[in-house]
């Protein structure tokens, strides 16, 4: 039998690259980066007269890059990741995390620099907690005399700070038109997807 195709993880990488191909040709990648980015300060902060409502910027900055390699890299791991997740979890599951996963991102971003101007773009907040919920399902530690629960979460941990070490090193040479690395928010979606993982399973195992 024949695995279907994870519609789900096409369809938002789909959506994520023909996002970014549409703003760079149009030349308003800056202006969208202003426009739809997530701006902590705006939080509590005076009404701006242009730009998304800040409720909707942690959805909209999910379809916003600072150049292709961030856009190829987060692809990347979103394919891999969520291929594999959606597996198991189910398409509907797929798209739960990465919206959860996007508000936890931007809220832990928040909690780490809530006077932040800098519009925080990308979609590797969102694509972390699909990665959490992978580490969870596939995550194997390696032998070691550590009680296997406690095991289990130093190699959780350990595949957290790799995820966001990776996006740091992408966000460095690449450089991101000088925005920087939000790594608080790889931190917060990634919890989100740890949170999440084993909830969802038994949700679609009951659901069958």
């Amino acid at each position: 039998m024949r695995a279907q195709p994870p519609r789900a993880t096409l369809m938002l990488g789909a959506a994520i690259a023909a996002s970014y191909v549409l703003f760079a040709v149009a030349g308003q990648s800056e202006n969208a980066a202003l426009l739809g980015g997530f701006i902590s300060a705006r939080i509590g902060g005076p009404p701006m007269p242009e730009g998304l409502p800040v409720w909707l910027t942690p959805l909209s900055a999910t379809l916003l890059h600072g150049g292709l390699l961030h856009l190829l890299f987060n692809l990347l791991m979103l394919g891999y990741c969520g291929k594999e997740t959606e597996v198991a979890l189910g398409p509907v599951a797929i798209v739960l995390l990465f919206l959860v996963g996007a508000y936890a991102a931007t809220a832990m971003q928040y909690l780490a620099d809530p006077a932040s101007t800098i519009p925080m773009i990308g979609a590797s907040g969102a694509i972390s907690a699909i990665v959490g919920a992978y580490a969870i399902l596939y995550g194997r530690p390696r032998e070691t005399k550590l009680p296997p629960n406690v095991a289990r979460w130093v190699h959780i941990a350990w595949l957290a700070a790799a995820w966001t070490g990776l996006q740091l090193l992408v966000g460095f040479a690449g450089r991101l038109d000088g925005m920087g690395v939000a790594a608080a928010a790889h931190i917060g979606g990634f919890l989100a997807g740890l949170l999440m993982a084993r909830p969802l399973l038994r949700w679609r195992y009951r659901s069958a």
